[in-house]
Parts: C-alpha cells; sequence; structure tokens
C-alpha cells in the first residue's frame, strides 16, 4: 500500500502549522542560537519516536522476530548475523507502524532488493 500524500490543501495548513513552530521555538529559544538549536533537536527527535516508537520498544521487537523466524532472513530464508545484528526491522505498510503483525526481519540484501523496488532508491 503506498504512503497516504498530502493534498494542496493539507500541504498550505501543515505549512501554517510549521510557520507556527517556527515561530514559538524562535520566541521561546530568546535568541539564543544554541538553546534553539536544543529545541529543533528534541522536537525531531519526539517526532521520530511518534513515528517509528522508541528506540528499545524495537530493539525488543527485533529479537521476538528474530527467535519467531528461527534466526532466517523472512525473504530469502538466508541465515541472519547471531542475534540478527545487521538485520532489518521491516514494515510492510509504513502507516501500521512498527508492530508484532506489521513487521519482519530481513537481511540487508533483501532490504536493498525492497527499497529499490518500493522506489526508495
Amino acid at each position: 500500500m503506498p504512503t497516504r500524500k498530502l493534498n494542496q490543501e493539507e500541504l498550505q495548513a501543515v505549512n501554517l502549522l510549521l510557520d507556527e513552530l517556527r515561530h514559538s521555538m524562535e520566541k521561546l529559544s530568546g535568541n539564543s542560537t544554541e538553546l534553539l538549536f536544543a529545541i529543533r533537536r528534541k522536537i525531531a527527535k519526539e517526532l521520530t519516536y511518534l513515528e517509528r516508537g522508541k528506540p528499545m520498544v524495537r530493539r525488543i521487537l527485533k529479537a521476538r522476530k528474530f527467535e519467531a523466524q528461527h534466526g532466517l532472513c523472512f525473504t530469502c530464508h538466508e541465515a541472519l548475523e547471531p542475534d540478527g545484528k545487521y538485520a532489518v526491522l521491516d514494515r510492510m505498510e509504513a502507516m501500521k507502524g512498527y508492530t508484532l503483525e506489521n513487521t519482519r526481519l530481513i537481511c540487508s540484501e533483501c532490504d536493498r532488493k525492497i527499497q529499490r523496488e518500493r522506489g526508495y532508491t
């Protein structure tokens, strides 16, 4: 399923929200470039967590997938590195998030192939 895109009206509304956020961050920073930088980093990190979940949650999910898949790549069925060290936790549908039902553990080679097929490279 393709990832949903914003239409023109939605994009304009989001751009207004971003303008408000920029203004609020500048006001909160009080002209301190260091504080503004820290505020932007914190907001970016928290938005990433909303999108992807926190790293420890994904790490636990990855370990559960490794066990459930008996240490094999979901796609090519080749053995993954010990503990799935370099394996990729792949979301089948990005919008459904990192859940047990919506993810699979794949080797980096299969990940690159899937990303090319999805047009992300």
